[in-house]
């Protein structure tokens, strides 16, 4: 990929009082197998974050849970002090093995996670810290509220939420300022379409995850190969480029562990799919 290739070229989004560019990095992918773990190459991982930053990504999202602590830890040892930065990071969820995931949305496991990552990333105060899910055991409104004790402490600057449905985050908006919301969505997953109406009206920034669909977007010989084709783009560029054009509030974050891949998907910032291509695109997969 050419070195003219610059997340900027997507534009620019306003997450609570930062402006960033309009394709992130997630930070899920350098950690081990499972997402647990170390990766198997540190040094990689690092120099995979690094060429982001260089390529004009400043706006990183991880959490306490991958790894778990290691997308945390790698992330200080090579990017700090952050400059010009906003890394968002989660807490919410704890880890038993591979593949794993439980959530704790207690408010004292919040604030216990919430201390532990700012230790972690070696600062005073996160700028972007989001409930990673909603706990079937715990009240959202006593998750919220330990959320809002956080960032009147000090120890978050702003509030983001993470797998919610349209309720929690309307309750939620109802009693503080909700600056993103990160929900799983792509071009063949688009059933928290309502959620993001929601972003869109309120101007909350929706960060969808998977957005090449955990690879399925991707393929070669998919759907997608006829307008990559077209964009002479690939088929994951075509689908982050609909992502960028189907909303405004759109900041995809894909993640990866090969540089190749994370310049492919920068590079998606310059495809300019046409009004028409964007309907068909629309359309293409129905709703799962």
């Amino acid at each position: 990929m050419k070195d003219t290739i610059h997340a900027s070229n997507a534009g620019k989004l306003t997450v609570g009082d930062r402006e960033v560019n309009r394709i992130g990095f997630g930070a899920m992918r350098i950690t081990g197998q499972g997402i647990w773990g170390e990766p198997s190459d540190r040094l990689a991982a690092g120099a995979l974050l690094k060429r982001a930053v260089e390529l004009g990504v400043n706006f990183i999202d991880t959490a306490d849970a991958y790894g778990p602590e290691v997308s945390e830890r790698i992330i200080r040892e090579t990017l700090y002090p952050y400059a010009d930065l906003l890394i968002a990071t989660k807490g919410g969820i704890t880890r038993q093995g591979p593949d794993i995931w439980t959530p704790d949305c207690s408010p004292a496991y919040l604030m216990e996670a919430c201390a532990a990552s700012l230790e972690r990333l070696g600062i005073e105060q996160i700028e972007l810290y989001q409930l990673h899910a909603v706990d079937s055991e715990v009240p959202f409104m006593d998750s919220l509220q330990a959320l809002i004790g956080l960032q009147s402490s000090g120890m978050i600057k702003h509030i983001g939420l993470s797998n919610v449905e349209p309720r929690h985050l309307e309750q939620a908006l109802d009693s503080c300022k909700i600056v993103s919301v990160q929900n799983h969505y792509n071009l063949m997953h688009k059933e928290h379409e309502d959620v993001l109406k929601i972003c869109e009206d309120k101007a909350v920034v929706f960060i969808p995850y998977f957005p090449l669909g955990a690879g399925n977007l991707t393929a070669a010989d998919g759907p997608l190969t006829t307008y990559a084709a077209k964009y002479a783009a690939t088929p994951g560029q075509i689908a982050l480029a609909w992502l960028l054009a189907h909303s405004k509030q759109m900041l995809p974050i894909p993640g990866t562990s090969s540089i190749m891949h994370l310049e492919e998907n920068i590079a998606a910032a310059s495809v300019r799919l046409d009004d028409d291509d964007v309907h068909e695109l629309t359309a293409l997969y129905t709703t799962e």
